[in-house]
């Protein structure tokens, strides 16, 4: 039965038979009227998920990543200065995506399994008296260690030193799964994709812009043609696309939206911190420590963790595969090696997380890690256990 198992990666999520049916559906012309009536209600819909009233949504039949090429490209020229922080391979991966468009990065180094230092972005930006600094850019959900930033504390410190910088925000693997909001953390480019808390195939960069980042295309001259705002705005006006849109990853959004209202997006949330704090009294009754420093970082959507020393997390995640046909996050740069990461983000429930947690355990086992076979599914049990009696005594 190869292919029935969930996976425990952090993107592309598990895929609900609700969304695979939604996308299960023969070709239709996007030029018909038909196709405005799909995408024009998603297009206003997403707004919902980023928590904006003020921005526009605009989508590219590309991955996250073409989303951060076209954050940047619509917006800045190349010489411009950016600020960012480095505390992760994704952050890692988008200063060398402003580096290679010729842009003037200035790298604050962190350790990694640290978040985005908000004090240092306001000690920058505060002596940046005559504004060279042209935008701040801050992974909110760092996937390759587990580590949640405080974007609200990056905002206050920009606003503290009086800084005009746009601030651009790598959102791909926390919205829709964790609260995230555009208008009042005052996010100017929130940069997101289809295959991670939408639950659907790899395939559409989706990207909240505010009114003043849609002002700066007009004097941004880094070229774009594919990714350029101003020609997918214009047909999303009019309820097409400049080119051919990834129509089944449209009828999927709009499922995947209707499915994430009639849950509640609170209550999703509250779903994500819930299978994440299962996971994390695992971890903690294993003996393991998390990659994120301290718990106010801690994601609700990955967990990266530490194996003991002398083991290979690479070994371990290679052998869960073969030996159990179960997919984990393998160490990413400076993790590699020295932690896999549980992703429990998505399509995911209580039950679902526990078969996780005991083929990693089974894993480990065969591997002689140090653990008690057992120990951290009976931990995440009577931590899911005691939160849906709580849930149930709520809604009773």
């Amino acid at each position: 039965m190869a292919g029935q198992n969930p996976v425990f990666i952090p993107g592309p999520t598990n895929i609900p038979d609700r969304l695979r049916q939604a996308m299960n559906v023969q070709t239709m012309d996007h030029r018909a009227p038909d196709f405005v009536e799909v995408l024009a209600p998603v297009l206003e819909d997403l707004k919902r998920v980023f928590k904006t009233s003020d921005g526009t949504i605009i989508t590219f039949p590309s991955s996250g990543t073409g989303g951060w090429e076209a954050a940047i490209t619509n917006t800045l020229s190349p010489g411009d200065k950016v600020l960012v922080a480095r505390f992760g391979m994704f952050s890692h991966r988008w200063i060398d995506l402003c580096q290679r468009h010729n842009l003037d990065v200035e790298v604050i180094e962190c350790a990694w399994g640290n978040g985005a230092p908000a004090d240092l972005y306001g000690e920058r930006l505060a002596a940046d008296r005559d504004h060279e600094i042209k935008a701040v850019l801050v992974t909110h959900n760092e996937t390759a260690t587990g580590v949640r930033s405080n974007i609200s504390a990056v905002r206050q410190a920009m606003d503290a030193s009086d800084h005009p910088a746009l601030l651009y925000v790598d959102c791909v693997s926390s919205l829709a799964s964790m609260d995230f909001r555009m208008d009042d953390w005052g996010v100017d480019l929130a940069v997101s994709g289809s295959q991670k808390g939408f639950m659907l195939n790899t395939g559409m960069a989706i990207i909240g812009v505010s009114r003043k980042a849609l002002a700066a295309c007009e004097t941004a001259t880094c070229p774009r043609c594919f990714f350029d705002f101003r020609d997918m705005g214009a047909a999303n006006a009019n309820g097409s696309f400049p080119y051919t849109p990834p129509l089944q990853i449209s009828l999927g959004l709009r499922e995947s939206l209707n499915m994430l209202f009639e849950e509640g997006l609170d209550e999703v949330f509250a779903r994500h911190f819930r299978l994440a704090e299962g996971i994390r009294y695992a971890v903690k009754a294993w003996g393991f420590q998390l990659c994120a420093k301290s718990p106010e970082l801690y994601s609700d959507t990955v967990s990266a963790i530490y194996v003991p020393q002398g083991f290979d997390s690479n070994i371990l995640t290679n052998h869960a595969y073969d030996a159990y046909q179960v997919s984990f996050g393998i160490g990413l740069g400076e993790m590699a090696g020295k932690a896999f990461r549980i992703g429990h983000l998505g399509s995911l429930t209580d039950v679902m997380a526990l078969s996780g947690l005991s083929a990693i355990e089974m894993a480990m086992k065969d591997l002689d890690y140090p653990i008690e076979l057992g120990s951290g599914v009976a931990a995440a049990q009577e931590y899911y256990r005691h939160s849906t009696r709580i849930a149930l005594s709520k809604a009773a």
